[in-house]
C-alpha cells in the first residue's frame, strides 16, 4: 500500500507521454476521426489503452532516446544496489531495465533473476545464452547449497542502518517493474512466467531467508497484478459501453470491429492476469500460509485480506475465504489478529456481506471463542468482529451468552470492547440490513437507553460490583449515564416514561453513584495497574467541570432524594456518599446554604436510623468530607453536627450498657458499638469513661454474645491505639503514659483469657469469627508496642514482647482457624464484617509478626512456612510474599527456617501415621512433599547460585536428621530432602552421594527392606541427577516457569473444512505448520543454538560410558 502513490504517478506519466506523441493538435490522424469518436475522446471514455498498439513503437523510441542521457543519476548502479541503497532511483532503474529487455531479453532477464537471488542474499551467476535450457530446480538446489555452506547474507532481517529500507525498496522495485511492463513484457508469457517459477521454487526451500524474500515478492506480484487487472477491467467496461453504443446505430463501420477486437484483447489480458494470480496462490500461498515462521503466515493472511477487498470478482469466494477461517486457529496471536482484522474489513462493506453467508455459518463459533482468547489484543479484535456480525444480524442471541461474561473480565481492554458491543447491540440497538432497516443517527431519549440498561443488569442485581463493572464498560459510549437530570428525575418519579420496580430503582441509584464517581476521575472497579495517574491541565479542568455539572443537577434535588430513600438501606448509603463528588463551594455561590444544612442533618439522621456497615461508613465519610472541604459557615456547621453525632452516640452507648447490666437485650448495645467502631476508624473519640464499662461487661457477663464481645474488644483496641498516637514522644506526660499502660494491661488480660479458653470452647465453626478477631487484635497490639521501637527512648516502658507460652497459644488458635474452611457458614456471623475475619486475615496478622521482627522467628516463622501448601491459593501467596521478605534480610538464615518448617510438616505426617489412618497418612505425606517442592521452587535461575550454600545446608542437615533414627525417619529423605537435590550443581550432588553411602557402610539394609526403601530411592535419584548436566536442569526449569498473561483456554487448533470431502492443498487441515514434521525438524536444526549440540554430545558420551561400565560390571560378576 505504500507504493500506491508511485504507481499512480508512473501510470499518469506514461499516459501523458504517449498522448504527446500521438494526440497533438498537428496530427493528421485526429482530423480523420468521426464526430462520435471525437466526442468519446473528449468525454474521457476513450483511454490510453484504446490505442496501445499504435503507441508502443513510439514510446519505445522515446525510451531509447532517454538512455542516451549521460548525466542520468544511478545509471552505473546495479539493480540490487539501487534496491539496497537508493530507493529514489527505482523508477528510473526500472525504465532502463525495460529498455534493455526490449533490446536483449535474455541478458536482461538473467540480470533480473540474479537480482532476485541477491535479494535473497545469494550470489549466483546465470548464463544468458543458456537461460532457456537452465532448469529452475537445479538452480534452486545450488542456492540451497550456498545457504548450507554459509555463503548467504541475510538482507531481509539485517539491522544495518544503510539498508533499513531494503524490504520497502524491494517491494517498490517489483511493483514498479510490473506496472512498467503492463503494455508489453508482462503479457509475453516468458518474463514473468520465469520469475514466478523461481519465486515459487524459492518459497518452498528450507532456508528461512529464501522463504521470507520469495513470499514477500510473490504476495506483491499478486497485489500488482490486481492493480493492472482492475485497470483492464475498467477499460473493458468502457470498451463494452462504446461497443454497445456503436451497435445501436445499426450501421456497419470499422469502429465496431475495432472495438470488438479491443474488447477481446482486454479480456484475454484479464484472463492471463487471473491465471498468474492463481498460479502464485496455488504454488506459494497454499504452502506458506502454514509456514513455521509466524511472520510469513501473517504476511500471507494480511495479503489475502487485501486481495479479497480489492479484487472481489476473483477472491470473494469460499475457495479463498476459508483460509481466513482456518487461520483463526493459528498458534500465533499475530496471525489470529491479522485474520480477524481482514474479516473486519470485509464485514465493513455492506455489498460484500451477502457473499459471506456460508463462511459466517461455518466459522461463527470460532469467532465467538476468540472473544475469550488468551491474547488480549486478539480478544479485543474478535469482540469488534462480533459487533459487526451482530450489526448485520448474522448471529443468534443464544450464541452470545458466554460473551456477556466478559463484561467483568480482568483486562480493561476486553471489558471496554465488550461494553461497546453491548451498547451498540442491546442499548442503542444499531442494526443494518433489509429486515430492520438502519437505526444509525436515530436520537433516542436517555430514558429509553437507561431502561434497556436496567433490563440488562436485572439478572445480577444482588451483586453491586457487577453493576459497577457494566457501568465502567459502557460509560464511554452511553451518554445517558451522564444525563444527571434524567436519572434524578426517574428516581423522583417526575413523569417517567418507563415503569420502575424497587430493584430498578436500586440499580438506578447504583448507576448514578458509579457514573458520578467515574466522571470526577475515581476508579469504580478494581484496577490491575495501581500506578498513580498523572493528569494534564485540560483533563483536570474536564473533571472539575464534571464535578460542577453534577453539583448543579443535585444542588436543589439532593434533599428530596435523601428524604425519599433515607429509610432504604440499599439506596441511602450510595446517595449519602454522593456528597463527596460535589463541588461544595457552589452551595455558597448559588445561595443554597439551607439545602446544604438540610443534607447534613439528613445524613446524621441516616446514621442513627441504620446499623449496617455500608450506611454507617458512608455517613461518617460524608460528614468528615463536609467538615474538611466546605468553607466558612458551612464548615463550622458540619463540624458542629459531627460533634453532636459523637455526643449523642456516647449517650446512647451508656444507656444501652445500663440496659444490658440489668438484663435487657444486647441488640441496642451491639448497634451502638458498631457505630462507635466506624467513627473510631476515622477519628479519635474521647471514651475514657466508657473503657472501664466495656471491660466490666467482658469481665462480668461471660455469656455475652460473641459479636458483642468482638466489637467491645475492637473499640477498646482502637481507643488504646488512638491514645498511643496522642502521646508526644519528646514531651510526654507520665500520667498519659501510665494511663495507656493500664488500659493496655486490661486489654491484654481480656485477650489472653480468650486465647486460653477459645480453642477448647469452640471446636466447630461457631465462634471462629471471634477467634479470628482475637488473633488479629493481639497481632496488631504486639506490632504497635514492638519493644525495639521504644528501646533507648523516654517511652521505653511502652515496649512489649509476648512470652513463648502466649505465642504458642496464639499460634494454636491461628492454626485452628486456618483449618476451618471459609466456605463453611456461620449462622452467627455478621455478613457486613465477614471478610475481616477469614483465614487470610489471620495469616496476614501472623506473617506481620515475623516480617516485622515483632516476635522471634525461630518458632513462629517455621510454623507459618510449614502451612505453605495447605490452605489454598490466597494463603499460599501470603506465605510466598513472607518468604521473599525474609530472603531479603541478610541476618536471616533461610536454610534453618526452611528445614525447621519441613520438620514440622514431617512431624504432622508422623502423628497421622501413628493414628493408623492410611488415607490421612498418605495425604500428610503428599502435603510434606508438596511443601518441599514449593520451598525448593523459590530457588530458580540466579537464585540457585546466590543461595547455593543455603540449599546445600538444607540437604546435608536434612540427611543428618533422617539418619538420627534410621530407618524410622528415612521417609524424610523422600518427602523433604529429595526436592532440593535438583537445585544443586553436579559436583555437590556427588559429595552428598558419597556421604549418604558412607552412612550405610556397616549397616545391613536387608533386615528391613521396606524401612530402607526411601534410602534407596534417594540414592537412585542422586545417581540420576549426577548423570545430568546443569544445562539440562536449567532448560527444564525455564520450561516450567509460570506463564504470564490471561489464563490459557483449551483450543482445538485443527483446521475446519468449508466443504465436506473437499481438499484443495496438501495438509490444509493442519493449521500453523503442525503437520509437516520434516519442516519442523529442519527449522529446529536451523534455530538450535550450538551450545545444545555440545550438551547433547557430552550427554551421549556419558550414556555410552555408563553402558560400558555396566557391561564391564556384569562381565565381572559373571566371571
Amino acid at each position: 500500500m505504500e507504493n500506491a502513490g508511485v504507481t499512480s504517478e508512473t501510470s499518469v506519466r506514461r499516459q501523458k507521454r504517449s498522448k504527446g506523441l500521438d494526440g497533438s493538435d498537428g496530427d493528421p490522424s485526429k482530423s480523420n476521426q468521426s464526430p462520435n469518436e471525437a466526442e468519446q475522446e473528449a468525454s474521457g471514455e476513450d483511454s490510453f489503452e484504446d490505442h496501445a498498439d499504435e503507441v508502443a513503437p513510439k514510446a519505445k523510441r522515446k525510451r531509447g532516446a532517454a538512455t542516451e542521457a549521460a548525466d542520468e543519476p544511478g545509471i552505473d548502479q546495479s539493480l540490487i544496489d539501487v534496491i539496497k541503497y537508493n530507493g529514489k532511483l527505482i523508477q528510473s532503474a526500472v525504465k532502463r531495465w525495460v529498455e534493455r529487455y526490449e533490446r536483449d531479453s535474455k541478458s536482461a532477464m538473467a540480470e533480473l533473476l540474479m537480482t532476485l537471488f541477491e535479494a535473497c542474499g545469494a550470489k549466483f551467476q546465470l548464463d544468458a545464452g543458456s537461460l532457456d535450457e537452465t532448469d529452475v530446480d537445479d538452480v534452486v538446489v545450488s542456492l540451497v547449497n550456498l545457504s548450507k555452506n554459509g555463503d548467504v547474507e541475510d538482507l531481509y532481517s539485517s539491522k544495518r542502518r544503510e539498508i533499513k529500507s531494503f524490504k520497502e525498496n524491494l517491494v517498490s522495485f517489483w511493483d514498479n517493474l510490473i506496472l512498467e511492463c503492463q503494455n508489453g513484457p508482462l503479457f509475453d508469457k516468458v518474463l514473468f512466467e520465469k520469475c514466478m517459477d523461481y519465486v515459487i521454487a524459492l518459497s518452498c526451500t528450507p532456508p528461512r531467508v529464501y522463504r521470507q524474500v520469495a513470499t514477500l515478492l510473490g504476495l506483491q506480484f499478486v497485489t500488482s497484478f490486481i492493480t493492472i487487472a482492475k485497470r483492464l477491467s475498467s477499460q473493458r467496461e468502457t470498451t463494452q459501453r462504446q461497443l454497445n453504443a456503436e451497435k445501436k446505430k445499426r450501421n456497419d463501420n470499422p469502429r465496431v470491429e475495432s472495438l470488438d477486437k479491443r474488447l477481446s484483447s482486454t479480456h484475454e489480458k484479464i484472463t492471463l492476469m487471473e491465471e498468474m494470480m492463481r498460479k502464485i496462490f496455488t504454488g506459494l500461498f497454499m504452502h506458506r500460509y502454514r509456514d513455521i515462521d509466524s511472520d510469513i503466515r501473517l504476511s500471507c493472511i494480511k495479503s489475502l485480506g487485501v486481495w479479497i477487498m480489492s479484487y472481489p470478482s476473483l477472491f470473494l469466494q469460499d475457495l479463498y475465504l476459508k483460509y481466513l477461517g482456518w487461520t483463526l486457529n493459528d498458534k500465533s496471536a499475530g496471525v489470529r489478529r491479522t485474520s480477524i482484522q481482514a474479516l473486519q474489513n470485509l464485514y465493513e462493506v455492506d455489498d460484500i456481506v451477502p457473499s459471506l453467508g456460508l463462511f459466517t455459518e461455518r466459522f461463527c463459533n470460532r469467532m465467538i471463542e476468540l472473544a475469550d482468547d488468551i491474547d488480549i489484543s486478539v480478544a479485543v479484535s474478535a469482540i469488534g468482529l462480533l459487533k459487526q456480525l451482530l450489526r448485520h444480524q448474522l448471529l443468534h442471541e443464544d450464541e452470545l451468552g458466554p460473551l456477556y461474561d466478559l463484561l467483568i473480565d480482568e483486562p480493561p481492554a476486553i471489558r471496554r470492547a465488550t461494553g461497546e458491543l453491548v451498547y451498540d447491540h442491546l442499548i442503542a440497538q444499531r442494526r443494518s440490513g433489509p429486515q430492520s432497516g438502519s437505526r444509525e443517527g436515530v436520537d433516542e431519549s436517555s430514558e429509553v437507553h437507561l431502561g434497556r440498561l436496567l433490563q440488562i443488569v436485572e439478572g445480577f442485581s444482588a451483586d453491586p460490583i457487577l453493576i459497577a463493572y457494566v457501568v465502567d464498560d459502557v460509560w464511554d459510549d452511553m451518554k445517558a449515564l451522564k444525563d444527571w437530570k434524567c436519572i434524578i428525575s426517574l428516581l423522583l418519579d417526575e413523569k417517567p416514561s418507563i415503569e420502575l420496580t424497587d430493584i430498578d430503582t436500586t440499580n438506578l441509584v447504583r448507576f448514578l453513584h458509579a457514573s458520578a464517581r467515574k466522571s470526577v476521575g475515581e476508579k469504580i472497579v478494581p484496577a490491575i495497574d495501581n500506578r498513580k495517574l498523572y493528569l494534564t491541565k485540560a483533563q483536570k479542568e474536564t473533571l472539575e467541570n464534571n464535578r460542577g455539572d453534577i453539583t448543579a443537577a443535585l444542588i436543589k434535588r439532593y434533599p428530596q432524594l435523601l428524604r425519599k430513600y433515607v429509610a432504604d438501606k440499599a439506596k441511602v448509603s450510595l446517595l449519602v456518599e454522593m456528597v463527596t463528588v460535589l463541588k461544595l463551594e457552589l452551595y455558597s455561590l448559588k445561595r443554597q446554604e439551607q439545602n446544604f444544612k438540610i443534607v447534613i442533618q439528613l445524613i446524621k439522621d441516616a446514621f442513627f436510623k441504620h446499623g449496617e456497615r455500608d450506611v454507617l461508613r458512608s455517613c461518617i465519610k460524608a460528614i468528615n468530607f463536609c467538615s474538611n472541604e466546605s468553607q466558612a459557615d458551612l464548615q463550622d456547621y458540619s463540624q458542629s453536627k459531627l460533634k453532636e453525632l459523637e455526643d449523642e452516640l456516647i449517650n446512647k452507648l451508656k444507656s444501652s450498657m445500663k440496659e444490658v447490666a440489668v438484663g435487657d437485650d444486647e441488640y441496642s448495645l451491639l448497634i451502638n458499638l458498631k457505630r462507635l467502631y466506624e467513627v473510631q476508624l476515622t477519628k479519635n473519640v474521647p471514651i475514657d469513661g466508657l473503657f472501664e464499662d466495656m471491660d466490666g461487661i467482658l469481665r462480668d457477663f461471660q455469656d455475652t454474645n460473641d459479636e458483642v464481645i468482638s466489637f467491645l474488644l475492637l473499640n477498646m483496641f482502637l481507643h488504646v491505639a488512638w491514645s498511643l498516637q496522642s502521646i508526644d514522644v519528646e514531651d510526654s506526660s507520665e500520667e498519659a503514659v501510665s494511663s495507656l499502660i493500664s488500659k493496655r494491661a486490661i486489654l491484654f488480660e481480656r485477650l489472653e483469657y480468650f486465647l486460653d479458653t477459645l480453642p477448647e470452647a469452640y471446636q466447630g465453626r461457631n465462634g471462629s469469627h471471634l477467634a479470628c478477631r482475637i488473633c488479629i487484635i493481639l497481632a496488631e497490639l504486639w506490632c504497635l508496642f514492638k519493644k525495639s521501637n521504644y528501646t533507648n527512648t523516654i517511652l521505653a516502658s511502652l515496649g512489649y514482647s509476648p512470652d513463648i507460652s502466649t505465642l504458642k497459644n496464639f499460634w494454636r488458635l491461628c492454626e485452628q482457624q486456618l483449618n476451618i474452611s471459609d466456605e463453611t457458614d456461620d449462622e452467627n456471623a455478621n455478613e457486613d464484617y465477614i471478610e475481616d475475619t477469614n483465614r487470610d486475615a489471620v495469616m496476614i496478622a501472623a506473617a506481620k509478626l515475623v516480617s516485622g521482627d515483632v516476635v522471634p522467628k525461630d518458632y513462629l516463622g517455621p510454623e507459618i512456612v510449614s502451612h505453605f501448601a495447605l490452605h489454598g491459593t490466597s494463603v499460599c501467596e501470603i506465605i510466598k510474599h513472607l518468604i521473599s521478605v525474609i530472603k531479603k534480610s541478610a541476618d536471616d538464615d533461610i536454610s534453618a527456617l526452611f528445614l525447621e518448617a519441613l520438620k514440622r510438616a514431617y512431624h504432622r505426617h508422623v502423628v497421622e501415621t501413628s493414628l493408623s489412618d492410611e488415607s490421612s497418612a498418605n495425604k500428610s505425606f503428599l502435603e510434606c512433599k508438596d511443601l518441599a517442592s514449593r520451598l525448593s521452587g523459590t530457588f530458580v535461575g540466579a537464585a540457585r547460585n546466590k543461595h547455593r550454600l543455603h540449599i546445600l545446608k538444607i540437604v546435608k542437615e536434612g540427611v543428618f536428621f533422617a539418619f538420627v533414627d534410621a530407618p524410622k525417619q528415612l521417609p524424610f529423605l523422600e518427602c523433604a530432602v529429595l526436592q532440593f537435590i535438583n537445585k544443586l550443581p553436579t559436583s555437590d550432588v556427588l559429595d552428598i552421594l558419597k556421604d549418604v553411602q558412607k552412612k550405610t557402610e556397616n549397616i545391613n539394609t536387608d533386615e528391613d527392606p521396606s524401612g530402607w526403601r526411601p534410602y534407596f530411592t534417594f540414592v537412585d535419584h542422586l545417581r540420576e541427577k549426577y548423570g545430568k548436566t546443569d544445562g539440562d536442569q536449567e532448560e527444564k526449569e525455564e520450561a516450567t516457569v509460570k506463564r504470564r498473561g490471561r489464563p490459557r483456554k483449551a483450543r482445538n487448533i485443527q483446521g475446519k473444512k468449508l466443504f465436506d470431502g473437499q481438499s484443495s492443498s496438501e495438509g490444509e487441515d493442519s493449521i500453523s505448520a503442525s503437520d509437516p514434521e520434516d519442516q519442523d525438524e529442519e527449522d529446529r536444526e536451523e534455530d538450535e543454538p550450538l551450545i545444545n549440540s555440545f550438551s547433547s554430545a557430552s550427554k551421549l558420551r556419558f550414556m555410552k560410558l555408563s553402558q560400558k561400565e555396566a557391561t564391564g560390571a556384569a562381565g565381572t560378576s559373571k566371571t
